[in-house]
């Protein structure tokens, strides 16, 4: 059997007994007992009493004992916050501690509020309560009402906080005099509580509050709430419901005599425009409509000047910077929808997160991504996307990422990467305990939270700003999810990608061109010139032609061709092949190993202004400095020589991104890593409005 729960009157009484109303300096005692004698008995209407003759030399005056009660200081003073029936009790129990008994309370409350008090029953004693006007139960563990409990006086009744699912036990006998009825931040939710918002039940009622609840079916609660006449000041706001563009104009419209809603007063004005809006209310769709706009990233790290300079043999290293944000999944909606052809990426959620040792899932990465070629599957399996540790020298103490997942260091790493430039194997684990250690672990902020999916801005090559331009609208139908994320924001975050591309190295074989000119004329000239003198010359050259001649097989779809400035063969300087135009017309194939992912920065979103009915959230997220003096000032040098290998006009008119001041600066101070990040959330604006989004 269930152990009875705290009732409201038990904490009325518990309330009491705190305040000390027999105790010195309130009651009788021996500080003021020859104050009352049998003769100078009152009726307890009366709350002053007579002037008193001067008591014994051991008693107190009244004056001093309310000083005693009244004064901040004193050791008897009410805790600050109390409320003024409190305080009157306390003088009450000093004027006339007689009047104090059980009928006196009875008769006297016409307010009771019992707050925060873990209460979870309404018992019959509240009855007793025979001028009771109103009852404020908020911040309890109150889960059903008996209303037949409630005293038939009550006009205002309010349970906010508690963990109330259906409107049902409040319909049974209800006081009919109440006036107002607030039940937001409970848990009323299906489309069943319409039926209990109606005159039949609540004839008298001019205020109502049902905010934050789970509320979905906006025509059902609101053709009900029609019913009633006297309803003034209505509260909706923080339901799934209120997140539909044009839930303000059709409740507006719907309830001619309502005077405000959601704490905003109805303007004239906004009947007028949302007129007529309330007989469409069946063909408008119950979707949620919101805007995702990521504008400029400020602060990035330019990691490329840290890199040493490729090798004929590659690594070739490119950087990309990217956004990403998680959004709740729609089950039932079609899905979001790109805006003004903005490209978005969408990255599924993994099923789950790797731990290191296990195992990751092969849906993590797509198959296609990474080629078997690439790095030996024993070495590192293809499933994982590794991460990168930038040098500690680098990056300073405080903008260090605490959440690095790459188990393997730097110089681990590039002795891998100089063992496959130059052709030889990795030594391949022999024990499990190894292997774990060259697989890196999934970073826990590139992985979205249940029920959401990962979003991400086009890739971008680094600057000093960045200019994400995205922008993404989100359909939205399964309302109630949809609140939950709200409630808990979203995460924003700015990710590094770092790809390794490996010059493909495959047999050689004459090209089918150079056999067109003919050998002989090229021997022919050689011999020519081999007599003026220039035969170590002309030998060269002819090795230059030959190895020209020859060009690589194609491996597979999964080798990439990049521009000729982006690399040169083996056995010819950067010079050279920077000075022969028909070399730089040669493509090179290049193969590309795994992405490398590191996470620069990541903060949450709070979403609830959404929900409390503003229609955007607008921030500058800060994720700190994660610059430094030594990166600023290779980036200016960069800079600086490749503006001076242009024009020189250009050069003088143009401004460098970095003030060479700013870089040396005593006084410097590194940009911080920020992005300007908006959610805005629809909603129509009049009637017209709310049709053209029905149409389209």
């Amino acid at each position: 059997m269930e152990a009875r729960g705290r009732t409201v009157s038990a904490a009325v009484q518990e309330h009491l007994r705190r305040l000390c109303l027999h105790e010195f300096p309130c009651g009788i005692g021996s500080w003021n007992k020859s104050r009352f004698l049998p003769q100078t008995w009152r009726s307890w209407r009366e709350l002053i009493p007579r002037e008193e003759v001067v008591g014994s030399p051991g008693e107190e005056t009244v004056e001093d004992l309310l000083g005693l009660v009244c004064s901040p200081h004193s050791p008897w003073a009410l805790l600050e916050g109390s409320s003024a029936e409190d305080r009157f009790l306390r003088q009450l129990a000093i004027q006339n501690p007689r009047m104090l008994k059980d009928t006196f309370f009875y008769s006297y409350f016409r307010s009771l509020q019992v707050v925060d008090k873990q209460v979870s029953l309404v018992d019959k004693d509240l009855l007793k309560f025979s001028k009771l006007e109103e009852l404020v139960l908020s911040a309890n563990q109150i889960k059903e009402i008996d209303a037949a409990n409630l005293p038939p006086t009550l006009k205002v009744l309010e349970l906010y906080g508690n963990s109330i699912s259906s409107m049902e036990c409040l319909c049974v006998r209800p006081p009919a005099g109440l006036q107002h009825l607030g039940l937001g931040h409970n848990k009323l939710l299906g489309p069943s509580q319409s039926l209990y918002v109606t005159a039949r039940h609540w004839p008298n009622l001019m205020s109502l509050d049902l905010g934050f609840n789970a509320l979905t079916d906006l025509q059902s609660v609101v053709g009900s709430l029609s019913s009633l006449r006297r309803l003034r000041l209505l509260v909706l706001q923080g339901n799934p419901l209120a997140l539909v563009p044009y839930y303000r104009g059709f409740t507006i419209d719907s309830l001619a005599g309502l005077c405000a809603l959601d704490d905003v007063t109805v303007s004239p004005s906004e009947k007028h425009q949302f007129r007529g809006l309330s007989r469409s209310g069946d063909f408008l769709a119950h979707e949620a409509q919101f805007v995702v706009t990521i504008g400029s990233v400020t602060g990035v790290l330019d990691t490329s000047v840290l890199d040493p300079e490729p090798g004929p043999q590659g690594p070739f290293i490119t950087y990309s910077y990217y956004v990403t944000y998680d959004f709740v999944e729609d089950e039932e909606g079609e899905g979001s929808e790109y805006v003004e052809g903005v490209l978005a990426e969408i990255v599924k959620p993994s099923p789950s997160v790797e731990q290191l040792g296990d195992k990751i899932p092969e849906e993590v990465i797509p198959k296609e991504v990474i080629p078997e070629e690439v790095i030996p599957e024993e070495v590192i399996p293809k499933e994982v996307i590794s991460e990168e540790v930038i040098p500690e020298e680098v990056i300073p103490e405080e903008a260090k990422d605490p959440v690095e997942s790459v188990p393997t260091t730097t110089s681990q790493s590039a002795e891998m990467e100089e063992s496959l430039a130059s052709g030889g194997s990795t030594p391949l684990p022999t024990s499990a305990e190894e292997l774990a250690k060259l697989r890196p672990r999934i970073d826990l902020q590139l992985c979205p939270s249940p029920g959401t999916v990962l979003f991400s801005t086009v890739r971008k090559p680094w600057a000093d700003v960045i200019q994400c331009n995205y922008e993404m609208q989100h359909r939205l139908r399964d309302l109630v999810p949809l609140k939950a994320f709200l409630l808990a924001g979203t995460t924003v975050t700015v990710v590094e990608e770092k790809i390794l591309s490996w010059p493909v190295v495959p047999p050689l074989v004459d090209s089918p061109l150079s056999t067109k000119k003919g050998k002989g004329e090229k021997d022919k000239k050689q011999k020519e010139k081999g007599k003026k003198g220039k035969d170590g010359n002309n030998k060269a050259a002819a090795k230059g032609e030959k190895e020209t001649a020859k060009v690589p097989l194609t491996l597979g779809w999964w080798c990439w061709a990049v521009p000729a400035w982006y690399c040169h063969p083996p056995g010819l300087s950067p010079q050279e092949w920077k000075g022969s135009k028909k070399k730089r017309e040669l493509p090179k194939e290049l193969r590309q190993d795994p992405p490398i992912l590191r996470v620069l920065g990541s903060g949450r979103v709070l979403l609830e202004p959404l929900l409390m009915g503003e229609p955007l959230v607008s921030t500058v997220c800060n994720f700190g400095v994660i610059r430094t003096m030594e990166s600023d000032r290779l980036t200016f040098f960069r800079e600086s020589k490749n503006k001076k290998a242009k024009k020189a006009g250009e050069t003088r008119k143009s401004k460098p991104k970095f003030s060479a001041v700013s870089v040396y600066d005593s006084d410097y101070q590194p940009e911080p890593l920020t992005v300007e990040v908006q959610i805005q959330l629809n909603q129509c604006r009049s009637a017209g409005e709310a049709l053209r989004m029905l149409a389209a």
